[in-house]
């Protein structure tokens, strides 16, 4: 008898995940706890279709079991998951904030007419003051003032020689 895969497979996708898994007991001859439908099926069809057309040959089967010995397989984690000695700890350190070079110092304003509009930023050591407002980065305040994301520095014209 010829076993029609698609039509076993569609079979399938109309049992419930309990009758897939008496069914994977039916075809393995061992229980599942799996809950998984597709998984279930794919099992099944895959298991159906090797014993109709043949499974690995006992070559492949021993090629297999060598190759498994042969590998370093490991069955439970290291003691030390994390790679670190119990006395290496990793530094939590701030590092300096470097401040960009194209930005003026702490205390200048940025001017830029938007709209019809004069805008003005302050320049502040922790960010970027706009009305009372401070933020940590241009492209912030920039977002603030359009309603959408744009390059701080471009949108303020700052490190740019062509002049727009």
């Amino acid at each position: 008898m010829q076993l029609n895969i698609a039509k076993e497979v569609s079979a399938l996708r109309r049992l419930t995940a309990k009758q897939l898994r008496e069914r994977y007991a039916e075809v393995f001859g061992d229980a599942t706890r799996a809950n998984n439908k597709v998984w279930l099926i794919k099992r099944i069809a895959w298991r159906l279709q090797a014993r109709a057309e043949g499974d690995l040959s006992q070559r492949a089967r021993r090629r297999a079991l060598e190759l498994a010995d042969d590998a370093n397989l490991r069955l439970s984690p290291p003691r030390d998951a994390t790679g670190l000695a119990e006395t290496d700890h990793a530094s939590t350190e701030m590092l300096p904030f470097k401040v960009d070079g194209r930005l003026p110092p702490a205390g200048s304003v940025i001017t830029r007419r938007y709209k019809g509009e004069d805008l003005q930023v302050k320049v502040r050591a922790e960010g970027f003051e706009f009305e009372g407002q401070v933020y940590r980065s241009l492209s912030a305040v920039a977002k603030a003032i359009t309603g959408q994301h744009c390059n701080g520095f471009s949108f303020f014209r700052i490190g740019s020689e062509v002049a727009r």
